[in-house]
């Protein structure tokens, strides 16, 4: 079954090739050659001026595929504005503010189960979600919740970090950087998919979100970022200290 990322990426990917098409044969036409290099080498100038201007009027090729070139771009373009548009207006999560951590268990990086109720009524909570294992912004990420383990500590706070590797994978990662905090392995991102958390780059790269909830297990607060990884630890521990 077919989720909404998917179809905008298929209508992404068709209306690009189709761009790509009529570039190539535009450029072709306007710098006079069938060098297939004309269609890398990047000499705007003349390509916007012959886009938008009408260089050789008497020329039926360069008419047609000039008109199928702003076409396709046109298409191209508002694809890609109504997708940011429905992406911005949709509800950003499931698990919003107010609502409570929902019960799921996972096996940790060292292959225990790991159930949410164990913890709830014990600790606050911060739940995040990261796309994959040592990469660059996940490390980052990881790693400054490392740094910070004992301010969270004294926040009476658990760290949880998931994402949809393998418990293998994740014993690598938590090793390689010696992290101190529990890593739990979505695998089928079932859990992810309870929360609600939103993917980004047209459902590619699954998304960054951290979840902060008190002790009673009520969210209080949620952030959502792709790049700025780091900035999560920086929040949360604002949140926290804020629940002093």
């Amino acid at each position: 079954m077919f989720t909404t990322e998917y179809i905008w990426l298929i209508l992404f990917i068709v209306c690009g090739l189709l761009l790509i098409f009529y570039r190539s044969r535009f450029r072709k036409i306007i710098y006079q050659t069938d060098v297939q290099a004309t269609n890398i080498n990047p000499y705007f100038g003349k390509e916007l001026k012959a886009l938008f201007g009408n260089m050789f009027p008497d020329n039926i090729n360069y008419l047609k595929f000039r008109n199928f070139y702003r076409f396709y771009l046109i298409i191209y373009l508002l694809l890609f504005t109504s997708y940011l548009t429905l992406s911005q207006n949709k509800p950003m999560n499931d698990i919003k503010t107010g609502s409570t951590i929902p019960e799921f268990s996972l096996p940790d990086q060292n292959g225990n189960m790991f159930d949410i109720s164990s913890i709830v009524g014990k600790k606050n909570l911060v739940i995040y979600f990261y796309p994959k294992d040592d990469s660059p912004g996940c490390t980052a990420e990881a790693c400054s919740f490392r740094d910070q383990f004992e301010v969270f500590n004294k926040a009476d706070a658990a760290i949880i970090g998931i994402s949809g590797q393998s418990v293998e994978s994740h014993k690598k990662f938590a090793e390689k950087y010696r992290l101190t905090f529990t890593l739990l392995s979505d695998e089928g991102n079932k859990i992810r998919k309870l929360f609600g958390v939103p993917t980004n780059f047209l459902g590619l790269l699954p998304g960054r979100v951290t979840y902060i909830a008190d002790k009673s297990g009520k969210v209080i607060y949620i952030f959502n970022s792709q790049t700025n990884a780091t900035k999560h630890v920086d929040e949360a521990l604002r949140i926290l200290k804020e629940l002093k």
